[in-house]
């Protein structure tokens, strides 16, 4: 195995699972942030949250032998297409989630929230999280997702870009990964308060949905997350330098 831990231990885990999303499962398993903190390498995560490595590159090696369907290869698309994609599925589903889910978080916290008070605290980190995201996809929609847009139209055309307020797209995508950084926060503490979406045996069917919603929300944030962070936004920051400073010039 030494061969295939030196293979993995020279990559980061974002850019394994922008290999191969299938690994994102594996990594959740082990309790390794892939989204937000994707820019880790093996042996740094393995240490931060005391996994043993070899564990861990065994998982991904047997991954590698599973017979599945054809895998969806994320870097393959351009960023401008990765821009409506992202808007038109992730942000879609987080609008008209957030409603449905706060509806029943705050129904099942008002019936069970005296005998479990994190019911409580769950429905305000969601709700302070709803309003962080909600406010985070519009400055995406506004601000950056037309600016990478525009910058692919430029390399296409090969037309002059014009120079952006913000000076350099890495300064409205620094802003876009610490919004990343406090949502991944928040729907940490909401696992754990949930007990990895967990409920009680005694659960009625409002509680069990609430919180299977948590759960697919969670995994939707989290490749959201991934796409931006490892993929569309070093994407965006080549592009940029290639279209500001060509070669020759």
């Amino acid at each position: 195995m030494g061969q295939h831990t030196i293979l993995f231990d020279e990559k980061h885990v974002g850019e394994l699972v922008s290999e191969d999303y299938r690994r994102a499962d594996i990594f959740k398993s082990f309790g390794i942030d892939f989204c937000c903190g994707g820019k880790k390498s093996v042996s740094q995560v393995c240490e931060d949250k005391g996994v043993d490595k070899n564990e861990l590159v065994k998982a991904l090696m047997d991954l590698q032998f599973q017979v599945t369907g054809p895998k969806q290869d994320y870097r393959d698309w351009s960023p401008d297409f990765m821009c409506d994609y992202i808007t038109h599925t992730h942000h879609k589903y987080v609008t008209n989630a957030i409603p449905v889910i706060r509806a029943y978080i705050e129904k099942v916290a008002r019936v069970h929230g005296g005998d479990n008070p994190s019911l409580v605290e769950i429905v305000h980190l969601f709700n302070e999280l709803a309003n962080e995201l909600l406010d985070h996809m519009r400055k995406e929609e506004v601000i950056l997702f037309p600016y990478i847009k525009n910058m692919a139209a430029a390399k296409h055309s090969g037309l002059r870009l014009p120079p952006p307020p913000f000076v350099t797209i890495k300064n409205p995508i620094a802003a876009m990964e610490a919004d990343h950084e406090g949502a991944g926060n928040a729907m940490a503490k909401i696992h754990e308060l949930t007990r990895n979406f967990t409920p009680p045996e005694h659960a009625c069917a409002t509680y069990r949905v609430s919180f299977a919603s948590l759960k697919a929300f969670e995994d939707d944030l989290h490749l959201h997350v991934h796409l931006e962070n490892n993929i569309l936004f070093p994407a965006a920051i080549a592009m940029e330098k290639t279209l500001l400073n060509p070669i020759g010039k």
